[in-house]
């Protein structure tokens, strides 16, 4: 899958257990960031709200995703000689949120190109269904995080935090468990970088500039201020809302800010809306994952915001925090062969799971598995 920041195509490669009986075994073979090329890269930015675009724009970038999908499936495929099945997330360009409720999602990236390439069944369009149903269609990693923290051991409320373009969060309280996103994660600290170096740098390595400079509290008051902050969980949004100009208009009503104040205040922004967003669940454990783990900067600020939690990454537990997101997608692949929901009740406000996803045949004929039981945990061998 691609996610928010669109650096490139997340491929993982795992060996899945355990659907007959609900205990799932997940055992990561290896992933690899498989990088857009550039132009395309380019197109897709270029085709995100607000920015206009045409039909043909996005018919052909629903092919070139597709085939770039299919030429990286296929690489790896060989590189492990063979695979059963291929799921494919593809890049989602618009998430439609109307009054804090989905009401649908678009995700570029055709699979026949993908079949084509490797004869494989493929699983694709794997949001839409539990929006149908009355979800908000993410984050779809609830699924694994709720799994995997209940065969960790340690008592009492602990969450999940993956910090890709929005950051999102799984909290597992006993055997309750919700799924949302708490806001921007690293999309708008990107947007500045990229707009301060003219596009030579696109994320603030180590935290240099947000080290840099001082957190603007006149801004960062105004950026909290966004409605979304308050809407009840479980909640869904994206670059539709946190677009790449998002911080321009609260820039425009205030004294000059500085580049390193800018991106200083937008790291704190992350840091606090994900600690508020955890504030009323009383964690003791954080799991973390995604690019925003190797921002020095970020991480502490989010420390200091969440005194008495232990802040750990998924790396520390078997799951390393660059592809968690691209092992999300074979478990929830593996899922749908096995026709087993691929949300949990309740996790993504859904009025019941559904099986995630379409099957595009390959090119042997297939006989799908007897339905699997609910799954009650996941461990990553």
């Amino acid at each position: 899958m691609s996610g928010t920041s669109m650096d490139g195509l997340d491929v993982g490669v795992a060996e899945l257990d355990g659907a007959s009986t609900g205990a799932l075994t997940l055992r990561p073979l290896g992933a690899r960031t498989w990088p857009w090329p550039e132009v395309l890269r380019e197109r897709l930015l270029a085709l995100l709200p607000p920015a206009p675009t045409t039909i043909e724009e996005v018919a052909q970038l629903d092919e070139l995703v597709g085939r770039e999908c299919a030429r990286a499936a296929a690489a790896v495929i060989e590189q492990y000689d063979g695979a059963d099945l291929v799921v494919s997330h593809g890049q989602t360009v618009f998430h439609w949120v109307t009054d804090g409720r989905a009401q649908g999602t678009l995700q570029l990236g055709q699979p026949a190109p993908i079949v084509e390439a490797t004869g494989l069944p493929v699983v694709s369009d794997i949001r839409a269904r539990d929006i149908a149903a009355g979800g908000q269609g993410a984050p779809l990693a609830g699924t694994l995080d709720t799994l995997w923290l209940r065969g960790l051991p340690g008592d009492g409320p602990r969450a999940a935090l993956n910090l890709g373009g929005i950051a999102n969060v799984t909290v597992l309280d006993g055997d309750r468990s919700v799924a949302f996103d708490t806001g921007p994660a690293n999309c708008l600290i990107d947007a500045a970088v990229a707009r301060i170096t003219d596009g030579r740098e696109s994320r603030d390595t180590d935290g240099r500039l947000a080290r840099s400079g001082t957190v603007r509290t006149d801004l960062l008051e105004a950026l909290l201020d966004e409605p979304y902050y308050a809407l009840p969980a479980p909640k869904s949004t994206g670059r539709e809302l946190f677009t790449t100009s998002y911080a321009d208009r609260f820039l425009a009503q205030l004294p000059l800010v500085s580049d390193a104040d800018l991106v200083a205040t937008l790291t704190e922004l992350t840091a606090t809306t994900v600690a508020n967003s955890l504030a009323a669940y009383g964690i003791s454990d954080l799991v973390t994952s995604g690019g925003g783990v190797h921002n020095p900067a970020l991480m502490d600020a989010l420390r200091r915001h969440l005194p008495g939690v232990d802040v750990r990454r998924t790396d520390d537990l078997g799951l390393p925090a660059d592809d968690k997101e691209a092992y999300l997608m074979a478990l929830v692949g593996y899922l749908t062969w096995h026709q087993v929901p691929g949300v949990l009740p309740g996790m993504t406000g859904s009025h019941e799971p559904r099986v995630l996803g379409r099957i595009n045949l390959g090119d042997r004929p297939v006989r799908l598995p007897d339905p699997g039981p609910v799954p009650t945990r996941l461990t990553i061998v």
